[in-house]
């Protein structure tokens, strides 16, 4: 049922990683309530908070800002900064904004990342251009003294 709504609604229609960020951002940004309060369940070093402690959490960060992971504004020590969703869960939240994280951390346990997705694709992307011109793979092991693989080779 998780999954089924996942794909239903978190990244229904995405064509590769942008569009899935995208997908999640909007899925999570229309049905959390916020602001609501949250406790840090995971320390992060990109993150001021520690295991334990509560914030208040107001809404989702930027776009632009969420490009890599789902971060979300936060009050700290009278500043507010982004954090990632997947090391807070709601305290005392409405339905729809648990199932909401819940649904995240959900996509991240099972070894999703917004980033590792937007790798791998650049990844790929940038083998294909390398397979597609074997000169260049050939010329480059030349120059390291390797021995130069046939084009038909690379595809294997």
């Amino acid at each position: 049922m998780r999954e089924d709504r996942i794909h239903n609604q978190a990244i229904v229609d995405a064509n590769g990683p942008e569009e899935q960020v995208m997908g999640w951002y909007y899925y999570l940004d229309d049905k959390i309530r916020f602001p609501f309060q949250a406790k840090c369940i995971a320390a992060k070093v990109v993150s001021p908070l520690n295991k334990g402690e509560t914030v208040e959490v107001q809404p989702m960060a930027p776009e632009d800002a969420c490009s890599a992971d789902v971060l979300v504004m936060i009050r700290w020590q009278s500043r507010t900064m982004a954090v990632l969703l997947s090391q807070l869960a709601g305290v005392n939240v409405d339905e729809s904004t648990a199932e909401a994280i819940a649904d995240w951390h959900y996509w991240v346990a099972q070894g999703h990342s917004l980033t590792h997705r937007r790798v791998r694709t650049l990844i790929t992307q940038a083998c294909r251009k390398l397979t597609d011109k074997p000169g260049i793979v050939q010329a480059q092991r030349a120059r390291r003294g390797e021995n130069a693989v046939p084009s038909g080779e690379l595809h294997r």
